[in-house]
């Protein structure tokens, strides 16, 4: 059977990879503590459950507009007035299928055979392969540990030429947990202002998962708002993974552009889930909240038992859920099994199998002196997982 060479572009997520292969070994009896999915262990507060069951009862059964309900996108507007002081209409957000919709509508939307989209690694794993998809090209910016894992305004600058269409990050960023703060913000601004042809897109989905401050957006910057894409959703922050709700916020045109490709996608996500956010968006955030406490305080237990480990440099992550140890030290190192460990990838398995501990490798995101080890699981769990890893690193030789 011949397939398409499209799926010749790009490569299937190493996370969802991992997580896959740790299913396989649990179903065949093996214990295996996942330090690799970015998923909250919470589970939906309950006042989000209550508006689905009710929209279930009320008969919101039916297609509901490409973009999302007028309500919902109207309480996306208001939510990003109320958290980031940010104007926009209803017209300008288009609701999705999860975030990751949302940046493929974008991604699709812009970038044409050739064109050159800039992103800062390490970054999540579906960016460049969307990229590729598109035809596009990724222009990977190595960032480094001593600078927090964030691109400088000098290297923004030395990457871009004509062929730069896109810029695209995250802060809070996964895998790194790195944070931009305004200032920062404001002296890439500087390099944009001299590039008018370059869009922006601004992954904040872990936007409430912020230990250190208020959160920061790009688009507040009104001398490129409207060249700024807003990236967002309900999974991170309001503990809804598998509802699937994802959602833009930009210039008229580009969400214009983002509902006439989701038309020929998916239509509308789940009528269901749209109610349940609506109120999610406008409610109480005390739940959000006390969320972010549990993950802060895992964090600082895992940067414990991370700085444990010898010879593992290890950043502490001022957002998201995720740390992301510099692990080159055991590179060349031997397994009890005789087997050479020669790269993140090979490390990675080896927890996977030897330890039955799940994490990424670091070369997935563009970094391959690292891994991303998650603390969105209990703390039993992390301790659990903790405990197994640095049992199976001390043997190596």
């Amino acid at each position: 059977m011949r397939l398409s060479s499209l799926l010749s572009r790009f490569n299937e997520p190493e996370t969802l990879k991992m997580a896959k292969l740790g299913r396989e070994l649990r179903a065949k009896g093996i214990d295996i503590t996942d330090l690799s999915l970015g998923e909250p262990d919470f589970d939906t507060p309950q006042h989000i459950k209550d508006a689905a069951k009710k929209a279930i009862d009320d008969n919101f059964s039916h297609y509901t507009p490409v973009a999302g309900y007028l309500e919902l996108r109207q309480a996306v507007c208001t939510k990003l007035l109320r958290d980031n002081g940010l104007m926009y209409t209803p017209e300008q957000i288009v609701v999705s299928t999860g975030a990751k919709q949302s940046i493929a509508n974008t991604v699709l939307a812009l970038v044409d055979k050739g064109d050159e989209v800039i992103i800062p690694t390490p970054y999540w794993v579906t960016y460049s392969e969307i990229v590729k998809l598109a035809g596009g090209v990724p222009v990977l910016v190595k960032t480094t540990q001593k600078n927090g894992f964030k691109i400088t305004p000098k290297q923004l600058e030395a990457n871009i030429n004509e062929r730069t269409k896109l810029f695209m990050f995250s802060s809070p960023c996964n895998p790194t947990g790195a944070v931009y703060t305004k200032n920062e913000l404001m002296d890439l601004v500087s390099v944009f202002e001299k590039y008018d042809q370059i869009i922006i897109m601004s992954d904040e989905i872990y936007e409430y998962i912020n230990y250190e401050g208020q959160h920061e957006s790009i688009a507040q910057f009104e001398s490129i708002k409207e060249r700024v894409v807003v990236i967002n959703g309900l999974s991170k922050g309001y503990a809804m993974t598998g509802w699937r709700l994802g959602y833009i916020a930009g210039p008229l045109e580009i969400a214009k552009a983002c509902e006439k490709l989701q038309g020929q996608f998916t239509s509308a996500t789940c009528s269901i889930t749209q109610r349940a956010a609506i109120v999610a968006l406008l409610s109480d955030m005390k739940p959000t909240q006390e969320m972010v406490k549990a993950f802060s305080e895992r964090r600082d237990r895992v940067m414990h038992l991370i700085g444990n480990i010898p010879d593992i440099m290890c950043n502490q992550p001022p957002g998201a859920f995720y740390i992301f140890p510099n692990v080159k030290a055991y590179f060349g190192k031997i397994s009890p099994d005789g087997n050479v460990i020669n790269n993140a990838d090979e490390l990675s398995m080896y927890l996977l199998n030897s330890a039955h501990v799940s994490t990424v490798t670091g070369a997935a995101f563009g970094e391959p002196e690292c891994i991303r080890i998650s603390f969105a699981n209990n703390i039993d769990n992390i301790e659990k997982g903790f405990a197994k890893l640095t049992k199976a690193l001390a043997v190596l030789q």
